[in-house]
Parts: C-alpha cells; structure tokens; sequence
C-alpha cells in the first residue's frame, strides 16, 4: 500500500516539479552519482578502489521522437567507450524505451544494434532492463533477437514480482546455452492480475526463481538488499557446490554501501548499479516507493541549513 501511494503521489505535476528542482540537492545525489558521464566515472573508480564491480546506467526511460532516441543511443556509446578509455571494471545497462521502443521496435533494434556493435567491439557487456508489464512481450522478442547475434554481449532482467516468470526463465534457460540473467523483485506497480500483490508471494517466488537459474549452469546476478536472500543464496550455493564464478550479488548505487563491501571482503562479487543523468526522477520515485523510509532522508535534507 505505501509502495501505491508514493508511486500516486511522485505522478502529481507539483510533487514531481518540486523535487526535479531541489532533489539533486536534498538528497537525490545519494542514490544518483551525477548528471554527466564525467561524474559517473569518477564514482565508479571509486568504487573500484573498494573492490567492488559496477554496471553503469545513463538515465532515462519514455521519449517522444527519434531525435530523443537517437541522442539516447549516442549516450549509451559515450557510456562504453568511457568504460574503455577510463579502464574502470563495469558493463552498462539500458531501458530500451530510452532508444525509441514505444516509437517503433525496429528503430528501437536498430539503436540496440549500434550500442552491442561497440560492446562487442570493446569486449564489454549490455543488460537490458524489464520495464512496466505493457512492454515485456517485446522486450522478450528483442532480446531472443539480439541474443542469438550477440551472445554473452547481452543480458536481460527478469522479476520475482510476474505471474510468468517461472515460464519465461525455463524458456530462455532451455533455448539459449548461455543465459546470464539479473533476477530482481520487480519494482512497478502493476495489476494483481499478471503480478502478485502480496508481498510473502513475491519473496516466495523470488527465492525460487534464484534456486532455478543458479541450478541451471547459466550466470546468476542476485540483486537485491534483504539480507534475508542475501544469507539464503549463500547457503544454497554452498550446499550446491555452486563457484563464486558463477552469480554475484548487485546493489543499487547508495543504498547499503558498508554490506556492499562486506561482501567483497567475503569473497563474493559485488557489482553496483550506478545511475546518472538528468531524467533521474522516475528512478528515483521508484527508489523511495521501494523502500518509503528514504523520503525520511529527503524530508530531512529539506530542514537543514
């Protein structure tokens, strides 16, 4: 229900006006390293420097033109090829409704083809984000597309929160010998009639979505905060005989950072999922409806000198 509400609420015109002018200040910048690239490559060496592994995200979701999505897709070849020059550790992910999917899907591919033609150029690595359940059978239909031209360049994010995830993940698992997958909650809000509404269900189904891709050979990315699926998937890979080499864990920039490092010095992979950019408000909202208690940081923000 809070999840509801704050999500209700960062959709009003004033809500939203107020914190695209005074968010960045009032404590946005937490969770956001920075409006430009430069920025985002500082916080990644950063973060580098502690070990951890990162997968950058230059924000944005919904555009209106192909201009839009074209200056989109440039901003995801600029994010590669300062991943290369800079040498920082870190891949790169992407909404595709950034690269004009709600215009055409074949001008979202042919923008999709571009930014994998340049990471398979510089070795690197492309994940594609799971939007709102209006765009998911696309997303799908794209990704078996590019998947098969370029292999372990690209990724895809599934989430626990779905009716038909269990069906989509034994798809991709059978179909592709390789499958490297970024398993999440979900983190929109969506009908009761495609995506549990209840909480213990979606945890339910989470665990269970982890259990089948880390059982399954294919690359597990295990993103999330609980500590509760964080010890749980340690114990399992442990009884399993599962590598290290084979899943990692994945936080959000900002959020929990001393459990961040605590894991590297286990011995895991941690890898952070750094935004940055100037369309960071959506994400944003979404960060706050996941978790409400981070308003109390920015209500907070707003009362200090």
């Amino acid at each position: 229900m809070s999840r509801k509400i704050v999500l209700s609420v960062a959709g009003n015109k004033l809500v939203s006006g107020f914190i695209k002018k005074y968010g960045m200040r009032l404590g946005a910048a937490r969770f956001v390293a920075g409006e430009t690239l430069k920025e985002a490559i500082e916080q990644v060496r950063l973060l580098n420097k502690d070990g951890l592994v990162v997968t950058l995200d230059h924000l944005g979701e919904f555009v209106f033109d192909e201009r839009e999505a074209f200056a989109s897709t440039q901003a995801c070849l600029d994010v590669l090829d300062a991943i290369h020059e800079s040498g920082v550790d870190s891949n790169m992910s992407l909404k595709m409704t950034s690269l004009g999917l709600d215009l055409s899907k074949e001008l979202c591919m042919k923008h999709m083809r571009m930014i994998l033609d340049k990471a398979r150029e510089l070795d690197n690595f492309v994940r594609i984000d799971m939007e709102d359940y209006a765009h998911i059978d696309v997303t799908m239909e794209i990704f078996d597309e590019l998947k098969r031209e370029y292999g372990k360049h690209v990724g895809l994010v599934i989430q626990a929160y779905l009716y038909r995830t269990v069906d989509d993940m034994k798809r991709l698992e059978t179909e592709f010998d390789s499958m490297n997958l970024r398993l999440v909650k979900g983190a929109y809000l969506e009908s009761p009639k495609v995506a549990y509404p209840d909480m213990a269900d979606v945890n339910k189904n989470y665990l269970k979505i982890i259990e089948m891709h880390l059982l399954s050979g294919h690359y597990s990315a295990v993103a999330s905060h609980d500590d509760m699926v964080i010890n749980w998937t340690k114990e399992f890979v442990k009884q399993h005989n599962i590598p290290n080499e084979q899943f990692e864990f994945q936080m959000l920039y900002g959020v929990r950072p001393e459990t961040q490092r605590e894991l590297v010095r286990e011995g895991y992979t941690m890898r952070v999922y750094v935004p940055y950019g100037n369309d960071w408000y959506g994400y944003f909202s979404r960060r706050i409806a996941e978790r409400p208690a981070n308003a109390l940081f920015i209500i907070k923000n707003m009362f200090r000198k």
